[in-house]
């Protein structure tokens, strides 16, 4: 890395950091004196009235909580401006804080990586968060764990940016972990239905594989580059052997693929919806799901010079689109719904990559995070209007209820949908343009099929529950959510249009900015540019008009009936989600359950058992045969004393005649 002076880094770079962190330790060790007098609410309180005796819940943890984000993202811009005051080599700086690891020729220090990478993901991860942490003050207000919650976000947020400005892997490893954590704790912050317990545990244990991996990856790191740090591995990767390079590769990638939820370990996220929804959109939009994609485009070098490694990346990252979407396309809860976009709009991302256009897949990061944090909040306000109904056949009729969240996620809902000039077409448009232009036809077909697929789930789930007439007797009671959690689904609506305004083309494109870390992209020109463009606009229109001919017009629902005995067996196996997890249970979970059945009661008891147990019983008759020895006479031992003097004596001059 550029040994640049640090200048304003090493105060912005560390106090964005530190200010979530801080905020986190403060509410988590004194939530329990902030929520002592509070009385208990009922679970989901985020759509519950306040306690009606008792203390009421105090809100001022949100907003510390709030205003800590707010004073990173501030930070962030300071940042972000101070870079573009620099050219060159200075716009990438290491901030040392301090010592932390050296042993041997192995050294990892607290170092910070402040660059245009790190820099756009601190402003996407602390701007949105902004507006998830101030949403969640109005959404978890009746909760009576309030400021435990806000503990945890904090620490989400904090474990999330120390992340991306990591500028070594083990650095990263610990943000790595902290985001892990934290998903834990908060997908089951409803602990007490079952159903989130085990979610979370889900989550944390699909995590784990993906994390061994990446752990491994260190290793093979410090033994291949000779050093951590993402510029000691970066510039090796011209050197290293390719086989080595895979593996490393595909190593991260791992690790990545379970961060990220893509297959094979997309399956925890799905069940993650059953945390509280500003919880889905800040795990979805700013933070956990996009570190694997961060991840890939960190060591973009590394994944460039192995060439069977980036195979791997652009065809997971297709086929987990395709999948997802399909999944996507027969759900009727709506947050699962918004999930598997997740898991299908991440695969873009490493479709990108793929293809060597990380910094497309960059900007796609950022689209999503925009109109994925408006899909969820939107979500979570139908929720807060519905008494937390989450089937989309009991809604119906909502825009005229709900104009303000009908609106918004009507806008999100156009730019996930790749319709121009919203965000999503910019971006999406601009990843299939560069699998055309690598010509990676089958991969640029995939995601063409999944962008009419994501036209028609979104505008599915619009129509079902915006349009028509109502389904049930919460419409009738419905309105729109209160100013605090409108404010911030107005502002990432401005996002999710205006959004594409980043790569447009010219001096300050988010493609130039990158260009020094993550170098150029293939893409279309001229014409050809502009066909492939409208391709994907009709596609996407057809998407829609299908979602309208099959939900949202008059006749939609008989149209339905008479096309289901068709399809039926391709829509119940999209519902039971393709059975991939009882094909997991069958072959993982019940296997490694019996196994651990076979050596808790015979293994451990028989064998472990048995070898501490004998040895006990061994020193046990030995003493026991022993204390026979003690008489307690003295009388006794001074016989044996003159016994042992006499056989030693003997010993002694019988080796004295013998010599």
């Amino acid at each position: 890395m550029p040994s640049s002076p640090a200048g304003p880094f090493t105060l912005t770079s560390g106090l964005i950091v530190a200010l979530p962190l801080t905020v986190a330790i403060v509410l988590l060790v004194t939530a329990k004196l902030i929520q002592r007098d509070v009385e208990p609410a009922a679970v989901g309180a985020g759509t519950t009235p306040a306690p009606a005796g008792g203390r009421r819940v105090p809100v001022w943890p949100g907003w510390l909580a709030a205003g800590s984000m707010a004073g990173a993202f501030v930070l962030a811009l300071v940042q972000l401006f101070s870079l573009l005051a620099s050219s060159g080599a200075s716009r990438s700086v290491t901030v040392h804080l301090f010592e932390w690891m050296h042993v041997g020729g192995f050294n990892a220090g607290v170092n910070l990586l402040v660059d245009p990478l790190s820099t756009v993901m601190c402003l996407v991860v602390t701007g949105v968060g902004t507006l998830i942490f101030l949403y969640s003050i109005g959404y978890m207000a009746a909760d009576d764990r309030f400021a435990t919650y806000f503990g945890y976000f904090a620490l989400f947020a904090a474990s999330m940016l120390l992340l991306v400005l990591a500028e070594n892997l083990p650095l990263m490893y610990v943000g790595w972990e902290g985001v892990g954590l934290c998903s834990y704790l908060l997908i089951g912050f409803w602990f007490t239905r079952d159903i989130a317990a085990n979610a979370a545990k889900k989550a944390f244990i699909v995590n784990r594989i993906g994390d061994f991996a990446f752990l491994i990856g260190i290793f093979v790191a410090f033994v291949t580059f000779g050093g951590v740090t993402f510029g000691q591995i970066n510039a090796g990767a011209g050197a290293a052997g390719s086989g080595i390079l895979t593996v490393f590769a595909l190593l991260m990638f791992a690790g990545a693929t379970g961060k990220s939820a893509q297959i094979p370990l997309y399956v925890w996220l799905p069940d993650a919806m059953e945390g509280p929804t500003p919880v889905s959109a800040l795990i979805h939009a700013a933070t956990m799901v996009t570190a694997g994609v961060y991840v890939v485009a960190r060591l973009s070098p590394v994944f460039s010079a192995s060439t069977a490694a980036l195979e791997v990346v652009g065809w997971i990252g297709a086929v987990t689109a395709l999948w997802a979407a399909l999944m996507a396309c027969t759900a009727y809860d709506i947050k699962r719904v918004l999930a598997y976009s997740t898991v299908s709009q991440i695969g873009y991302m490493f479709l990108a990559e793929g293809v060597r256009s990380y910094s497309y897949g960059i900007f796609h990061l950022v689209t999503h995070a925009f109109f994925k944090a408006l899909l969820f909040l939107g979500a979570g306000a139908v929720m807060h209007a519905m008494s937390d109904q989450i089937d989309m056949r009991r809604m119906g009729g909502l825009r005229r209820k709900m104009p303000i969240t009908a609106l918004t996620f009507l806008v999100g809902t156009l730019a996930i949908s790749g319709i121009v000039p919203f965000s999503g077409f910019f971006s999406k448009d601009a990843i299939l343009s560069a699998a055309w232009a690598d010509g990676s036809y089958a991969l640029w077909a995939i995601g063409l099929v999944t962008a009419g697929l994501t036209a028609f789930y979104m505008f599915r789930l619009y129509f079902s529950i915006f349009e028509g007439t109502a389904r049930s007797a919460e419409v009738d009671h419905a309105h729109d959510a209160p100013k605090l959690m409108v404010v911030p689904l107005g502002v990432l609506a401005v996002g999710a249009f205006a959004g594409g305004l980043f790569n447009l083309p010219g001096l300050t494109s988010l493609e130039h900015w990158l260009g020094p870390v993550l170098g150029g992209v293939k893409d279309l020109a001229g014409g050809t540019a502009v066909l492939f463009a409208l391709i994907s606009l009709v596609v996407s229109v057809a998407g829609i008009l299908v979602a309208r001919f099959l939900y949202g017009a008059t006749g939609s629902q008989e149209r339905r009936e008479r096309l289901y005995p068709r399809w039926a067996f391709l829509v119940n196996a999209s519902r039971s989600k393709f059975y991939v997890d009882e094909l997991y249970g069958r072959a993982i979970v019940l296997p490694g359950k019996s196994m651990s059945a076979f050596f808790a009661d015979a293994v451990d008891p028989r064998f472990f058992d048995g070898l501490v147990n004998g040895t006990g019983w061994g020193i046990a008759r030995t003493a026991e045969g022993s204390r026979r020895l003690q008489s307690g006479f003295v009388r006794n031992y001074a016989a044996l004393f003159l016994i042992g003097v006499v056989v030693i004596s003997g010993l002694l001059v019988l080796g004295v005649t013998i010599s």
